[in-house]
């Protein structure tokens, strides 16, 4: 089976803008749903809305791969399982190493959804000697002291970091040195890296404190649209004073 250090998906080349190919997972997510229950065909409206996004966008991320639909009968699932599934890479096999043992090594080590979408787990690597052997997940972990070395057996070009932040720069040097042009950060710091390398990183501190920000406005909105009815109840607006005028700013 070919491999992630031999073949590169084509989206570059292609010309499909960085944006679009960030949604096709989750068209390919829906698609496969889809396709589960055996639905043949699906419109732009319906997918659009199992994606997420809106229907005039999947439109045109679809005229990048060149797949338009037929009119009155929307687009065939299957067809556009593989087509998304050929782009992003995922018809063939990715061997994938993480590096990191720990809570959040582990529990990656132990999701199922990476074989299924084209990934293999090839190996998981830890620097504490007395992980050494143990296995997570049916694979035993090695010692850091490996790592080049199972990069080049195993055709390494992804390469997920599960470190602590002091560690990761370092794991990130080691890995971008033996071939690894693309790596997953779930470290909490930011990774530099040479041009031609990609880093996503992901963040649930950071994810977790936009929600907060939504959730802090919405407690806002909520607490100015409680504040109005009682402000009119006293023959004012929610801004006014005591004797309905807008008080003055106080001196400093």
């Amino acid at each position: 089976m070919a491999t992630g250090r031999t073949h590169r998906p084509a989206t570059r080349s292609r010309g499909i803008p960085e944006a679009t190919v960030a949604r096709l997972p989750l068209y390919l997510r829906a698609l496969t749903a889809l396709s589960e229950r055996s639905v043949p065909t699906v419109s732009s409206e319906e997918l659009a809305a199992a994606a997420g996004v809106n229907s005039a966008k999947l439109r045109k991320d679809f005229s990048y791969l060149g797949s338009y639909g037929t009119r009155g009968v929307g687009y065939d699932v299957e067809y556009l399982v593989y087509q998304i599934s050929r782009e992003l890479g995922l018809t063939q096999d990715w061997p994938v190493v993480i590096v990191g043992i720990g809570n959040l090594g582990a529990a990656l080590a132990n999701y199922g959804g990476f074989a299924s979408r084209g990934f293999r787990v090839a190996a998981l690597i830890d620097a504490d000697p007395a992980m050494a052997g143990k296995p997570v997940a049916g694979i035993p972990v090695q010692h850091t002291d490996e790592l080049e070395k199972i990069i080049q057996d195993n055709g390494v070009s992804i390469g997920v970091i599960a470190t602590p932040a002091g560690a990761a720069q370092q794991v990130c040097d080691r890995l971008v040195a033996a071939g690894v042009t693309s790596i997953l950060n779930f470290a909490p710091t930011v990774l530099s890296v040479p041009d031609g390398v990609d880093v996503r990183k992901v963040d649930l501190s950071i994810e977790l404190q936009i929600l907060a920000f939504h959730e802090q406005r919405k407690a806002g909105e909520e607490a100015a649209a409680d504040a109005l009815p009682a402000a009119a109840a006293r023959g004012g607006s929610a801004d006014q004073g005591p004797d309905g005028d807008v008080p003055a700013v106080m001196p400093a």
